[in-house]
């Protein structure tokens, strides 16, 4: 899929997506924990990689607090209206339009170091979620963390109905959403993908914290970097 597609793609279900990611029921207790792994301190800078409709942004800046910087990037023009609109209070959460493989950070940041990268639901779409791993890390730096938190199928008791629950809704949350049978199931792809992405962090960390919310579904790790 081209990025042209998948722009037009996720912008058509902007609107869907913020229902989603609000009223999800956990999700604002997945979003406290998912900042809180991050390790920041008032004063800090983070970077939210493949910010979405900016549900994050909020719960980042009380963290940094008024004297930190936060910064989402995602490459969806609609997307990232309702992530400026969310943060319009804000005058040091920035809402960026680019790749989180190549995040444009520059002249946002000016001299600032960067404390923590967070990435949900991002790695899965990724050509090489390994290396973007790396990426993140290395634009962190020393002392820096990298979190990551992403949806797969669940390895619990109770997992078979959840996992047929959660591949529906790859499936539909995979262009094209009327294709039936793929050669290559999608949910099978994104675990592979996330898998990769969580190992590559665990290999980079010399500190690494796990946790499983939403039945099983959702991991977050979290990476403290040397």
């Amino acid at each position: 899929m081209s990025d042209e597609s998948a722009q037009e793609f996720y912008g058509r279900w902007a609107r869907l997506y913020d229902l989603i990611a609000r009223r999800t029921p956990g999700i604002a207790r997945l979003r406290r924990r998912a900042a809180a792994a991050c390790r920041l301190e008032p004063g800090d800078t983070v970077i939210e990689m493949g910010c979405g409709t900016g549900a994050n942004l909020p719960v980042l800046r009380e963290r940094v607090g008024p004297e930190g910087t936060v910064i989402g990037i995602d490459f969806t023009g609609p997307v990232l209206e309702r992530a400026r609109a969310a943060t319009a209070a804000y005058d040091n959460v920035h809402v960026v339009q680019g790749d989180a493989t190549q995040p444009p950070v520059g002249a946002a940041l000016e001299d600032d170091e960067i404390d923590a990268v967070l990435a949900t639901f991002v790695v899965g779409m990724l050509a090489d979620p390994a290396g973007a791993v790396d990426d993140w890390c290395d634009l962190v730096g020393p002392d820096g963390t990298v979190v990551l938190a992403n949806a797969a199928r669940s390895d619990a008791w109770y997992a078979p109905p959840v996992n047929a629950v959660f591949r529906a809704i790859v499936v539909l949350s995979t262009p094209p959403t009327t294709q039936l049978r793929y050669e290559n199931e999608p949910h099978i792809r994104l675990d592979e993908k996330i898998d990769a992405a969580h190992a590559r962090l665990r290999e980079r960390a010399v500190a690494v914290a796990d946790e499983s919310h939403v039945f099983g579904v959702v991991r977050v790790t979290g990476g403290a970097l040397e």
